[in-house]
């Protein structure tokens, strides 16, 4: 053992204590000071905190500075009743649907709904 983790092991428990909230009073300083440096350096390059926490908030805005307007939510079409797994009948088919169709299946077994229960039903 080195001799300062023998000098901590000696420490009472009030001394250890005292130590612990000093480091943390330290630390947090440090924590601020760097902060502070690192929102001047982003400032400088133009962006600025608040800018960046507005993107994060607020709505897209569209390269022509127009808000992105919102779309209506789209529930799924299709469900993977292996792993639950969800997909809405937009954009590329997922991996799990894809191989499904590839090994013979067809993509109306795994639609959710009422055509999915008339199916279920006839079988």
């Amino acid at each position: 053992m080195t001799t300062k983790k023998l000098e901590l092991e000696a420490m009472s428990l009030d001394d250890l204590w005292s130590l612990h909230e000093e480091i943390s009073g330290i630390l947090s300083a440090r924590i601020k000071a760097e902060k502070q440096e690192l929102e001047k350096r982003l400032a400088v390059l133009g962006g600025g905190m608040g800018t960046f926490a507005n993107s994060l908030a607020g709505p897209e805005i569209s390269p022509t500075g127009k808000p992105r307007r919102k779309y209506p939510r789209v529930l799924p079409k299709y469900r993977n009743p292996q792993t639950s797994e969800t997909w809405s009948g937009r954009g590329k088919r997922p991996r799990w649907l894809v191989a499904a169709i590839k090994s013979g299946r067809k993509i109306e077994e795994f639609r959710l709904g009422e055509t999915n229960s008339r199916v279920r039903q006839r079988a």
